[in-house]
């Protein structure tokens, strides 16, 4: 390919841009983030990588990507740009697919920690300067629920086995096993599964079959000691579902980094909530996070440059 150009969506300040700069020389890059200009350049591009947060802009430009052949999102979840003009489109789509499992497994094991000592509790009297001994519980034993195993979902298992965990999981049909899975269930299988959990975590991507997936029944089947972690997307939960149980102590708690509105509403119910743990979806926004995705995507580029098949490709109907 002679000259191929890429055009990126972003802001041309962005510090990451700095890393596109080992591209090879024969690529021409045109960044903006102004509808105007990215619909000016659009007809050039043969690849657009979207580095943006609003979709929009990706949205306005598909009309006039005529030449395009590969379109990558610098992020993982693709729930946002799969509009119409997407499925419309014969590029190729592909994501930052598991870039960012290791932030959030470890954000996972903080909330999971926060509940198992009763953090929140700990700070609360502080705050009010009460001295008032209470016991804890360990990690230790505990079943650690997955729905979502993927790459997030998978090292999450890696981080809680360390810590003496048991690890169950769902997937979509029977496979191969996993050494770091006690138990795997299916989906006709949820309630069991959420049973059997201790901490349940949802990685998932948002999809016809997900939305909506925990509501009041699958809610019901929990432990009421049992602490929801959703670091996946809010659209999975039933909110108004969640909020019942947690204020009639149905469960004990929910830590949340997504949400099915973003941002949160002021005056929302979780923010009022004691056993309620809310991240305003940074759990992977750690020092030098954009790292791996760029990575991953210059490891891609070079692909389509020579050819080759991409990675981390997108099933744009399935919607993962």
């Amino acid at each position: 390919m002679s000259e191929p150009t890429l055009l990126v969506i972003a802001d041309p300040s962005a510090p990451f841009l700095k890393a596109l700069e080992r591209m090879p020389d024969h690529t021409r890059m045109i960044v903006s983030n102004d509808p105007a200009k990215l619909n000016e350049a659009a007809p050039e591009a043969d690849a657009i990588l979207y580095a943006a947060t609003k979709a929009g802009l990706l949205r306005g430009v598909l009309p006039h990507a005529s030449r395009v052949r590969w379109i990558h999102s610098l992020w993982t979840g693709v729930d946002g740009i799969l509009t119409p003009e997407m499925l419309a489109h014969p590029a190729q789509l592909t994501n930052g697919r598991g870039v960012f499992r290791w932030p959030l497994a470890d954000w996972v094991m903080a909330a999971m920690l926060h509940f198992s000592f009763d953090l929140g509790r700990v700070i609360r009297q502080q705050q009010a300067g009460v001295w008032e001994p209470f016991l804890a519980s360990m990690l230790e034993g505990k079943t650690l629920g997955i729905v979502g195993y993927g790459s997030i979902g998978s090292a999450a298992a890696s981080r809680a086995k360390g810590f003496g965990m048991k690890i169950a999981a769902l997937r979509r049909k029977e496979g191969k096993s996993d050494p770091l899975v006690g138990a795997f269930y299916t989906r006709p299988q949820l309630q069991d599964l959420l049973a059997a959990s201790d901490y349940l975590l949802l990685a998932t991507p948002v999809t016809p079959e997900t939305r909506g997936m925990i509501g009041a029944a699958e809610i019901a089947a929990m432990k009421p000691s049992a602490v929801l972690i959703n670091v996946g997307r809010g659209a999975v939960v039933d909110e108004a579902a969640l909020i019942d149980a947690l204020q009639s102590g149905k469960i004990r708690g929910a830590a949340l980094d997504v949400f099915a509105v973003e941002p949160l509403p002021a005056g929302h119910p979780f923010y009022r909530m004691t056993n309620v743990l809310v991240s305003p979806h940074t759990a992977d926004r750690v020092e030098g996070f954009l790292g791996p995705p760029v990575e991953a995507f210059l490891e891609n580029l070079e692909r389509f440059l020579k050819g080759e098949p991409l990675e981390n490709l997108v099933d744009k109907h399935a919607g993962y």
